[in-house]
């Protein structure tokens, strides 16, 4: 029987292009995120993230999802030139991004920022939330954790609304049989970030999964290959899965990699996989 497979990978930090920083940002928390990359611009490397898409691309998955945090300080410039490296992968049918709190660092709220990214994040050509694709025998539950912060936060929502939809979503009859895989920038469980890098409410979202379900959760933010796990209904267990950062060299947090799902009739196997070019680039 055919495999389908899935890709994921999540928090390239696209490398900021001129302009992604005017002066009119000194007032506002890119700021701070400017002094930062002064030091991360030395562990997200082009380099790497280029022989991570090139053994992603060898290996041919079915669809590739995108945890988020494809900029640094949200800033249009870089929303746009997200846009390009997107457009460089392939067609946006066949990748999901989930945006993420770097994503929506400072400015003004709401999801339309992302309009221009609305092909990649489903099949509506919008940039509302939940978005649900069908994909073989898999269902994408796409959400987005990211909303901006004070200044010393990462933290992510997402809200009354977006729950209440994915909860809907969730008991729709449209995706029974299918696998269903729920994808977010900040990870739902306890213990895989800090407070401050949390998911403010973790614990509505984690009632929605035990209430309604699902296969697989996948999520990034915290830089580093983890596997947690939820409650699902009738004491099932949904695991959770996190990758490192897909340009990150060997730093504190592992290196890059991207990790491979499997779908094949009603069993699913998951592999964290990589680039061990990527990983030594």
């Amino acid at each position: 029987m055919p495999i389908y497979r899935i890709a994921h990978l999540s928090d390239p930090h696209l490398p900021p292009p001129p302009g992604a920083f005017g002066w009119k940002d000194i007032f506002t928390k890119r700021l701070l995120s400017r002094i930062a990359w002064r030091k991360k611009r030395k562990v997200h490397r082009p380099e790497v993230l280029a022989a991570l898409v090139a053994d992603l691309k060898a290996a041919a998955p079915d669809h590739v999802v995108i945890s988020g945090d494809l900029t640094n300080f949200a800033s249009s410039t870089e929303i746009s030139a997200a846009r390009e490296w997107l457009k460089l992968l392939g067609e946006p049918a066949d990748f999901t991004v989930s945006p993420g709190n770097h994503d929506a660092l400072a400015g003004a709220g709401g999801h339309e920022r992302f309009a221009i990214w609305a092909p990649w994040l489903g099949d509506k050509g919008e940039s509302h939330f939940p978005q649900v694709r069908v994909r073989g025998p898999v269902a994408i539950f796409n959400l987005c954790s990211a909303t901006p912060t004070a200044p010393h936060l990462a933290t992510g929502r997402l809200g009354e609304e977006q729950l209440r939809k994915l909860d809907a979503a969730l008991a729709d009859p449209a995706y029974a049989g299918l696998f269903r895989l729920v994808v977010l920038h900040h990870p739902p469980h306890e213990g895989a970030v800090s407070k401050r890098k949390s998911l403010d409410d973790r614990h509505a979202l984690r009632e929605v999964l035990q209430r309604r379900g699902a296969d697989l959760v996948l999520h990034g933010h915290a830089h580093e290959a983890l596997l947690g796990a939820l409650r699902g209904p009738d004491g099932a267990t949904i695991p959770v899965l996190g990758v490192p950062s897909a340009s990150a060299r060997p730093n504190r947090h592992g290196p890059a990699r991207w990790s491979l799902a499997r779908k094949a009739a009603s069993t699913c196997g998951s592999s964290r996989g990589g680039s061990k070019r990527a990983a030594t680039a």
